[in-house]
């Protein structure tokens, strides 16, 4: 007498609740690591370090070094957490770029997507942090070295162009030429915005007082209110990708 097996596809196809709850963990996981480590660079920005509101380019020797004394306890707490959080951001590229290698076009538009925000975050984030970090470090260090490593710093942060207008290109590409609807065209055209506000910090090099001053209307708040609502839209539209991706869909290599 042999024992039989049961192969209606319905039963193999049945899942118990564990089985599905494990479903997309990973892009879950992903996903989630962008709202939490955009409301940490909030915190390390504006109220520990205070580098968000930029505090004026033009500013005296004694004035940048008397910034830097007053705060210099919280600019330590706060950048020496970015640089134990910062990695979380990679994460998040990861699963825009694997959005992008959903999408009808070449892989190489997810690559250049990630390589260029990778070089990028060098000057934008992690050398702005590394010199407030050092004009810290020693108080009695020379003034006009505290003032240099301010300049420094606040150029990287807000003047890091290229390597970022390069990413927000890519992914405005990818996006209209896409077929397979992984995000909206209107997003796109957000993403050149994106483009343009990197443009406009240009003159931050140029200029220590007005609209076009690293912390002027044009190229600091113009700038970071068209980033916020881009980044607003950007995880709205990566919640709803990662619930319409399938579970077993594979992705290009």
């Amino acid at each position: 007498m042999s024992s039989t097996t049961s192969t209606d596809p319905d039963v193999e196809r049945a899942q118990p609740p564990a089985a599905k709850s494990r479903e997309k963990l990973d892009l879950r996981i992903a996903f989630w690591t962008i709202p939490v480590y955009y409301l940490l660079f909030g915190i390390i920005f504006v109220p520990l370090a205070h580098v968000m509101p930029p505090p004026k380019p033009g500013l005296s020797t004694q004035q940048i070094v008397d910034f830097v004394e007053s705060h210099s306890l919280t600019i330590k707490i706060g950048f020496g957490i970015l640089l134990v959080v910062v990695g979380f951001a990679t994460v998040a590229n990861a699963l825009i770029a694997l959005q992008i290698k959903r999408m009808s076009v070449g892989s190489v538009f997810a690559y250049s997507y990630i390589v260029a925000l990778a070089v990028g975050a060098l000057p934008g984030c992690l050398f702005c942090a590394l010199s407030f970090l050092t004009a810290t470090l020693r108080p009695d260090r020379d003034p006009r070295i505290i003032a240099l490593l301010y300049d420094m710093g606040m150029m990287t942060f807000v003047g890091s162009l290229g390597c970022f207008a390069t990413a927000y290109l890519v992914l405005a590409l990818a996006i209209f030429l896409d077929k397979n609807e992984i995000f909206p065209k209107w997003f796109a055209y957000i993403t050149i915005w994106q483009i343009v506000t990197e443009l406009m910090a240009a003159p931050i090099f140029l200029f220590t007082d007005g609209p076009f001053a690293w912390d002027g209307s044009i190229s600091f708040w113009m700038g970071t209110a068209i980033f916020g609502i881009w980044e607003c839209c950007l995880i709205v539209l990566l919640y709803r990708a990662v619930k319409r991706q399938p579970a077993d869909e594979r992705v290009p290599d």
